[in-house]
């Protein structure tokens, strides 16, 4: 396990959950939901990226915890 990928990936997590955040300044409604499609889609890139670095176990606590950081 790359402590480095890991980090790399934690951050494109967090970037993602951002934007997201972002999104409900400006965009139309179809605008807003392609641009939350897109984000999800990037999230489950990014999840299955962290599977393979530290298996399906730690990428689901790291994806839960980062979600409710956001969320606070």
């Amino acid at each position: 396990m790359s402590q480095s990928e890991v980090a790399r990936i934690r951050e494109q997590i967090a970037a993602e959950y951002q934007s997201v955040q972002q999104v409900f300044g400006g965009f139309t409604p179809t605008a807003k939901h392609e641009f939350i499609t897109q984000r999800q889609e990037n999230l489950a890139n990014h999840f299955e990226e962290l599977k393979e670095q530290v298996g399906p176990e730690e990428a689901m606590r790291i994806f839960i915890q980062m979600s409710e950081q956001r969320s606070n």
